[in-house]
């Protein structure tokens, strides 16, 4: 094993390694898997004191030297806080000591990025920060540490996750998520016991839950069998069976417990105390006062303190430090590290006993010594730490004016870094202070960086940051660390601010009520309509600005998703114009991407398609995350709702490719389904439902697991597997909450509800149901949806014209041609969808002319949409068989719907075939005998009816290939279809295979 971090190296109290043969092996085997290339993580949890660290250090002995690479980080926590990315940049440091060439190699080009978190690099970092920095910065160290992975294994242990910053522990969270290759181990260590209800740590830890690549180790505490074993290992000899029985029970099996009560024991002090804090202070209290006094100082300077910065505190002479250190380390309170400068407390719960035994006033005042000795001699510490420590111990000596000065100062440090969380914290810290530290001393506070469509500031404003600036700038890194809650509330004391404040100041409200919009519709509070509208009031009279281009940005970006139509698609136009007079061209990007939703459905010419690619391209070169996810999102939706299911499935890929290099898993997942849409509409039903699988297994919030289950309803349904599409759809529901759904998914939701009601019975929910969506304005389009929605709701008509009491509603079929009329079918696939319904509502009223199902199939052959061809050709078949004349014509399309339908698994249709033919197998056009089987036919084979459909072309001679184009599914599919006959026929090969099929009444003629 290649030891490259000194901190693990710790000699134990117990020279014997006790129990837990069964949790080492669980490590091991984890370790053995990462090294075959089956990356792995597991997190090793238990109570304070159980033995984790112990256990982690036992894998790396077993692991033997020179089996992998080892780099260990600790979570580091000075005064409740932990340093942003602190064991990353302690592991990342070590892997750059050990493999320089390689992590530059990895890191090339992207140097400034990467000096974020590992300042080694000596390499600047600049000052402007862009869209997506973090996702950056996450995907670089992923590729680095995949890239050394590839080479060698590669073990990461980070230890104590409870005190993990929240940068940490996102981009923890993003390395557990991404798919990772290479041979990589990831050990983390956190104490259970301090993991209760409201610890941030929970929410990464319920999310992990469902990675199938995390595993859990679980350290329950010792038997009174290891207790013995443990003593014996401390006291060199079997306790006496009083002895062991009075440790175990005050110890409760806990390791360092037993350790502690051991040495008190052997120590002959202690006796009679039962608590544990008690046995830790009576040894503090048996050191000499100097040695107490550097221990209680040590206790403010973090879990590792270096020489030199606890021999500036302390303030001693040299002979009587060491002495002083000399007494505390043989008292095995403080143990000095292996690279010879700096000191660690033998357990985080000794250093947590002694800071809890400081009296009132003691903590300020060594925090205040910590914060004086620091700004003498910055070099006492890492440069990454300086700001952060100042910051905090300033704050905890309660110098308000040195605190709020050193947090702006660290706020933005930290930004720089994209610890975005950390920054959070630090700004609300620098609210609390502001109103308890005088003017003359806020007008001197450090610069600011504004976010980026702040405004600059007003004329005759004072220079530095103000109060209501601090709120802006928390606000987005509120946001950009995921607390939307914190962020809403700072926006509405922002606002409630600038109410108070004298003056008229409309680009910082406007900028607020921008936020809150977003805010609210995120967090379902509101539709975020009239925020907006009070944002767009506040500039109306204002020149173009980058405050006016974001806001007329996100009305159009509103009115796409709620009320697209000529409105909305004027303020797309006007917010593409503002944002280009201001130079904004990121906004001007999205405005334009706004733009080209609400034309697609008008794409007569393709120009809007053009220009998605344009915008895609350049966002891929301007490097915007935000716009790049959004754009590689709504290209394959936009391609598959113009009829383009193929391409759309190349843009698909593209943008999972993009999306998951970047780590942008929400977007990625999203991507999935749209792919899986593309899929469905070309045949290829169980790619689909796979893809499907795909973006149901990385979606993490509500509104997108809720589409994802609410869309296998869809599935099942058309499969004919109803009842299983009811409770599907209800589980869906379950899952979505309170989340309000945009327009296009009500549509969706409303479409299937109302065919699941008619399918099972409930002809007057169903009416229900369509009539509701129609008040709801979900019937106006766009077309792509609500066409689809309308033939469904015709030919729940139709049905109920031929079998239902009372027939067709003529209320529903009113509604239905008033829908009819304001829908705009310019595009072929748009307008194959109009032919349907209005075929379908001839038939609803009673009219069987053929000729309208004649157009709507027509116009479906000359489109991707598979299973909206077989509906036709069901439709033009069953209006073909009331003219007996035209009895082969009807059997012919009802054939070719019946194969289709067959392809496609698609049960409601052949349900429907059926039960207008009375036949369930497959309908031969006129003309054509039906093949007859002999006694000892196929049937005995066991052969699915798509396999049977698989072998008739195998005995034409067609390739793989050309099966999969004809049966609409993919080579793969076709590939385990062949495999699975062979094996049933007892084949040896395709040849063979056809000479079966002949035997038993295949014909070789097409």
């Amino acid at each position: 094993m290649d030891r490259m971090n000194p901190t693990t190296a710790r000699t134990p109290v117990s020279p014997v390694f006790v129990g837990r043969e069964a949790e080492l092996a669980e490590l091991v085997q984890a370790a053995r898997a990462a090294e075959s290339g089956d990356s792995r993580a597991v997190l090793v949890r238990g109570e304070a004191g159980v033995g984790k660290t112990r256990l982690v250090e036992e894998l790396l002995r077993a692991l033997g030297p020179g089996a992998a690479a080892v780099a260990v980080g600790g979570c580091i926590e000075v005064g409740g806080d932990g340093f942003p990315f602190a064991p990353f940049s302690e592991m990342l440091r070590t892997l750059w000591q050990r493999f320089p060439d390689e992590v530059r190699t990895a890191s090339a080009g992207q140097e400034a990025l990467l000096a974020r978190v590992l300042p080694d690099l000596d390499h600047p970092v600049p000052a402007v920060h862009r869209d997506g920095d973090v996702t950056r910065l996450f995907a670089l160290i992923t590729r680095i540490l995949e890239s050394l992975a590839s080479a060698r294994p590669v073990v990461l242990v980070i230890e104590d996750l409870h005190w993990a910053d929240a940068s940490t522990r996102d981009l923890l969270g993003f390395l557990f998520r991404t798919r990772r290759t290479g041979r990589l181990l990831i050990v983390g260590t956190y104490r259970s016991d301090d993991v209760c209800s409201g610890h941030p740590l929970r929410p990464m830890l319920a999310e992990l839950d469902r990675l199938r690549s995390v595993h859990r180790v679980d350290l329950s505490r010792f038997t009174r069998g290891e207790v013995g074993g443990q003593l014996t290992g401390i006291l060199g000899a079997p306790p006496d069976p009083g002895v062991l029985d009075d440790i175990f029970v005050r110890s409760d099996g806990n390791a360092f417990f037993v350790e502690e009560l051991a040495r008190a024991h052997r120590d002959r002090v202690g006796t009679g105390l039962d608590d544990l804090r008690d046995v830790l202070l009576t040894r503090l209290e048996a050191l000499p006062e100097e040695s107490q006094r550097i221990v209680r100082t040590a206790a403010q300077g973090g879990a590792v303190i270096g020489y030199p910065l606890l021999k500036a505190v302390a303030g001693l002479p040299e002979d009587a430090l060491i002495d002083a250190l000399r007494a505390a380390v043989l008292a095995q309170i403080l143990v000095p590290e292996p690279n010879g400068t700096d000191y660690r407390f033998r357990h985080s719960l000794v250093r947590e006993a002694v800071g809890a035994a400081l009296l009132p006033g003691e903590q300020a005042l060594i925090n205040r010594r910590y914060g004086e000795v620091l700004e003498a001699d910055p070099s006492l510490v890492r440069a990454e730490e300086l700001t952060g420590r100042l910051a905090q111990h300033w704050y905890a000596a309660e110098d308000t004016v040195k605190a709020l000065h050193m947090c702006v100062a660290a706020a933005e440090e930290a930004r720089h870094r994209c610890a975005y969380a950390d920054q959070l914290l630090l700004l609300e810290r620098a609210l609390h202070l502001w109103d308890r530290v005088p003017d003359e001393d806020r007008a001197h506070l450090p610069a600011l960086r504004f976010p980026e469509t702040y405004p600059n500031g007003a004329p005759g404003e004072e220079p530095g940051p103000c109060h209501q600036h601090l709120l802006a700038t928390a606000t987005v890194a509120a946001m950009h660390s995921g607390d939307f809650e914190k962020a809403l509330h700072l926006v509405d004391t922002a606002l409630a601010h600038l109410s108070e404040v004298e003056g008229d100041h409309p680009l910082y409200v406007a900028w607020f009520w921008t936020q809150r919009s977003r805010l609210v519709e995120g967090l379902s509070r509101g539709d975020g309509w009239y925020e907006v509208q009070t944002a767009r009031k506040a500039v109306a009279a204002l020149p173009p600005s980058v405050v006016a281009a974001e806001v007329l940005v996100r009305v159009a970006n509103w009115g796409a998703m709620h009320r697209p139509g000529a409105a909305s698609r004027a303020d797309a136009e006007r917010a593409v114009e503002y944002a280009t007079r201001a130079g904004a061209e990121e906004l001007a990007l999205h405005a334009r991407l706004t733009r080209c939703l609400l034309d697609a459905e008008t794409d007569t010419d393709g120009s809007v398609v053009d220009e998605l690619y344009a915008v895609r391209r350049r966002a891929e070169e301007l490097g915007e995350l935000t716009l790049a996810g959004r754009v590689n999102q709504n290209l394959p939706s936009i391609l598959e709702g113009v009829g383009r299911s193929k391409e759309a499935l190349e843009a698909a890929d593209h943008g999972i490719a993009l999306c998951r290099s970047l780590g942008l898993t929400d977007r990625e997942a999203w991507v999935h389904s749209n792919r899986s849409f593309s899929l469905f509409s070309l045949g290829r039903w169980d790619e689909a439902g796979a893809a499907l699988d795909e973006a149901a297994g990385l979606a993490r919030a509500r509104l997108p697991r809720w589409t994802f289950e609410a869309r296998r309803a869809v599935h099942l349904l058309l499969r004919g597997e109803v009842d299983a599409a009811a409770a599907q759809l209800a589980l869906a529901e379950e899952l979505r909450g309170t989340e309000k759904l945009q327009a296009q998914l009500l549509v969706a939701l409303s479409h299937c509800t109302m065919e699941i009601a008619a399918r099972q019975g409930r002809l007057a929910e169903a009416r229900a149901e369509l009539l509701r969506a129609d008040d709801a304005g979900l019937t106006a389009g766009p077309v792509r949806w609500s066409l689809p929605l309308l033939c469904t709701a015709a030919a729940v008509e139709g049905a109920a014209r031929r079998s239902a009491p009372g027939g067709a509603s003529r209320e529903v079929l009113d509604v239905l041609h008033r829908a009819a009329a304001r829908q705009e079918a310019v595009l072929p696939v748009s307008a194959a969808y109009a032919r349907l319904l209005r075929a379908e509502l001839c038939h609803a009223e009673g009219d069987d002319d053929p000729a309208p199902w004649s157009a709507a199939v027509a116009a479906f052959a000359r489109t991707e949409r598979v299973h909206e061809l077989a509906w036709a050709l069901l439709g033009e078949g069953r209006a073909l068989l009331a003219d007996r004349r035209r009895d082969a014509e009807a059997r012919d399309r009802l054939a070719r719907a019946h194969a289709i339908a067959t392809r496609l698994g698609a049960g409601l249709l052949l349900a429907d075939i059926g039960q207008l033919t009375g036949e369930g197998d497959a309908i031969a056009p006129s003309g054509t005998p039906q093949r007859e089987e002999s006694p000892g036919g196929l049937s005995a084979f066991g052969l699915t009816p798509r396999e049977s459909e698989v072998l008739e072309l195998v005995a034409r001679g067609h390739s793989n290939r050309r099966i999969a184009e004809e049966l609409f599914i993919s080579q793969k599919t076709t590939s385990t279809h062949v495999s699975s006959i062979l094996a049933k026929l007892g084949a040896s090969g395709r040849t063979e295979a056809a000479a079966i099929a002949y035997r038993h009444g295949f014909s070789a003629s097409p």
